[in-house]
């Protein structure tokens, strides 16, 4: 069995037996119409699978009107395909005379596996040692089955009651209940699939191999995915780095609230719980993330349909003022710019425009538009090349057909030399949405102009991410050495500020100039060789918030404030139970921007990257973003003009402009430190003073928590 991929023709897939089976056998079929081997062997047969079926069960002679054998192994012919409905305790012995037979893939569908204990986890171990060892494929267990809408396939192995149509989107959903609901949206609004597999368990079959299964196949244009965990995620990011460079994959990933974030006591950690940390890996991979199955369906629509913008200038064409503020507000909000037409533009809109029309953007046509107006508005407004994309947004009038309005728009859209995606918002009745369901011909269609606003801009972010530079992570001249002493020194918890210093020193990332004391006495002498004004820190293992408890001291001036300071913070720890162990005193350092740095390692992902406004109310403002490891030059870049408070680096109101690329840098020395030293569990450079030169440019304070070393 060969494939067609882009370049031309492929060696056969190893999941060919799966989704493009000559023949299939439904083990446990069954004659009790409420039962799923009853379901699925109807769905084989209503969708007229190009090959023979075969339906096994040792305790039925017919089931739809097909002869049952009593196992696989009385099949007369050759099985490519067997789908398992059997009790979990036969699953095993079933796939084994599979196997014997010569089959190559299967699909359990039989549930009570590793979801449901140690027993069942037992089991499923039993069953992917019994595929490997026979060289087959296997989907599940605990699923709801596979489907190939290829014509010259016409695979439906599932037992869900809606079938799908054939489209250009490869869906796969690791839950199999989902799985059903998936199917019942697409129907619903019209979407249709290349393939949809339900993975189940994924003890064999995993999202990584439909990945690779679906780049190859130059029917699937967009790859779907409802994930609910990532079973390698650095294998995941490689491969989906890959695909994504020649087709768009969209996720819906469950598990977006903050329950289930562990607690940490650095600020990185607080702030990185799991959803960040996703969210943070999928947006480097290029893949976009939707909050709900409908959503994800609204952009793959888009996606599917329409080329990729240049930019993020989007115009606006409406026959009403109303849904035109709010397309305006919506893409604004999403981060897209309201394109300024030019005068030629306006100048041609206001020819045949009625007087009454705004040729500003948007362009209000008014509510007598007809469809020649649209097309000609529409056709004006992409042929301006301060434009990348267009919405049409049409609201019904008392006269005028919405079928011959969104004609009109896709003629527009699909006019010879337009490269620009357009998005059509009807606001019409139902009877329009169910006579233009499943119209590949049509530009995607929405409802609301919100929904198309959020396509739009997933159009543009992915198009930006495809357009961004690829650099591999630089490599800097460090003393990794001199990290694994100081690291050494410690068995576990947070190093000592002195420690903690000397490894951002070893990794070239600048620190205010310091000097740790023993003593009150040893502060005093030590003040004088970094000159005053100075700023004084106790040193204790629980101090970790110091200025939450008064150990913190700045701008001492001369020898009888540094004094007075350090009797009234001894005094002050004392009493709330922890003495001072020691003292750090730094040079004090004014100007520049405060920003914070970081790192928390996911047990799953390994080492999260944090950048973001810094000082005492990190936690409070929260404007950071998160990268994970490792980390492209590009990719740093991105992660710091994409704060909220990115202008203030820029310099407002006579401020100095932040070294964006000494900030950059540092975001990379600090992805190779958290990649080279995998003890490093947390760390935080807060603040940052981050000024107009790297002479000046200063870390003001740095936590760092470190594991024990691996036994291994």
């Amino acid at each position: 069995m060969v494939r067609l991929c882009y370049s031309g023709i492929v060696a056969s897939s190893t999941l060919d037996p799966i989704f493009s089976p000559r023949s299939v056998a439904v083990i446990g079929a069954s004659r009790d119409p409420s039962s799923l081997g009853h379901a699925l062997l109807h769905n084989l047969l209503s969708a007229e699978l190009q090959g023979p079926v075969y339906a096994v069960n040792p305790r039925a002679e017919f089931v739809h009107s097909l002869p049952c054998y009593p196992d696989v192994s009385a099949i007369p012919g050759p099985v490519d395909l067997a789908v398992v409905l059997v009790p979990r305790a036969g699953v095993v012995e079933v796939v084994e005379e599979c196997a014997a037979k010569g089959v190559r893939g299967v699909v359990v569908i039989s549930a009570g596996f590793a979801e449901t204990g140690p027993e069942g986890a037992e089991l499923e171990h039993q069953l992917r040692e019994t595929v490997r060892a026979a060289d087959m494929r296997m989907i599940g267990p605990n699923c709801m089955g596979v489907i190939n809408t290829d014509p010259a396939v016409c695979l439906n192995a599932t037992f869900a009651p809606v079938p799908a149509t054939r489209g250009s989107i490869g869906f796969v959903s690791q839950s199999g209940a989902l799985g059903v609901a998936i199917l019942n949206v697409a129907a619903r609004l019209g979407v249709g699939l290349t393939q949809f597999a339900s993975m189940g368990n994924k003890a064999d079959v995993s999202g990584n191999d439909l990945l690779e299964y679906w780049e190859n196949d130059p029917d699937t244009h967009v790859i779907a995915m409802y994930l609910e965990s990532f079973g390698n995620p650095r294998r995941f990011a490689e491969i989906a780095k890959r695909v994504a460079q020649a087709k768009p994959i969209l996720i819906v990933k469950s598990g977006r609230t903050a329950a289930g974030a562990r607690a940490a006591s650095s600020h990185t950690g607080a702030m990185a719980g799991a959803d960040v940390t996703i969210s943070a890996f999928l947006e480097q991979c290029g893949i976009l993330r939707a909050r709900s199955i409908e959503e994800l369906f609204d952009l793959a629509r888009a996606f599917d349909r329409c080329p990729l913008p240049a930019g993020n200038r989007v115009a606006i064409v409406t026959n009403a003022g109303g849904p035109g503020i709010m397309a305006t507000d919506a893409c604004v909000d999403l981060g897209l710019e309201i394109a300024e037409l030019s005068s030629a533009t306006r100048q041609t809109l206001t020819d045949f425009l009625p007087a009454a029309a705004s040729v500003a953007n948007p362009v209000d046509m008014i509510a007598s538009a007809t469809p020649d107006d649209y097309h000609r508005t529409l056709a004006t407004v992409l042929a301006d090349d301060g434009v990348d994309m267009a919405m049409a947004i049409f609201v019904t009038p008392m006269v005028g057909s919405p079928m011959d309005i969104v004609t009109e728009i896709s003629r527009a859209a699909t006019a010879a030399g337009n490269h620009k995606p357009v998005l059509a918002v009807m606001m019409a009745t139902e009877e329009f949405y169910r006579e233009i369901h499943g119209r590949r011909d049509l530009p995607p269609v929405y409802a609301f102009p919100e929904s198309a606003a959020l396509a739009l801009s997933h159009l543009e972010r992915y198009a930006a991410w495809r357009r961004q530079p690829k650099e591999s992570p630089p490599v800097f001249e460090v003393d990794d050495n001199r990290v694994e002493e100081i690291l050494n020194r410690t068995s576990e918890g947070y190093l000592p500020p002195a420690d903690a210093l000397g490894v951002l020193d070893a990794y070239g990332i600048p620190a205010v100039d310091w000097r740790s004391a023993a003593s009150a006495e040893e502060a005093l002498e030590l003040a004088a060789e970094i000159g005053y004004p100075v700023v004084l820190k106790a040193i204790a293992p629980e101090l970790i918030h110091k200025s939450d408890v008064g150990a913190v001291a700045l701008d001492l001036r001369n020898p009888e404030e540094l004094g007075h300071a350090l009797e009234g913070m001894d005094a002050r720890l004392r009493r709330a139970g922890s003495p001072p162990e020691g003292y750090l005193l730094q040079k004090l350092a004014r100007g520049g921007h405060e920003v914070i740095f970081g790192i928390s390692t996911d047990p799953r992902f390994g080492p999260l990257l944090m950048f973001g406004l810094g000082g005492k109310y990190v936690e409070v403002f929260r404007d950071v973003r998160f990268a994970v490891t490792p980390l492209s030059p590009p990719e740093a870049r991105n992660i710091i003009h994409g704060i909220r408070g990115f202008q203030l680096l820029e310099g407002v109101r006579g401020d100095a402009a932040a070294d964006l690329d000494l900030l950059a840098e540092i975001l990379l020395r600090l992805a190779l430190l958290a990649e080279r030293h995998p003890r490093i569990q947390e760390l935080d450079i807060n603040p940052f003073l981050a000024c107009s030169g790297p002479s000046r440019s200063k870390a003001l304070d740095v936590r760092i928590r470190i594991i024990g070393p691996d036994p291994g």
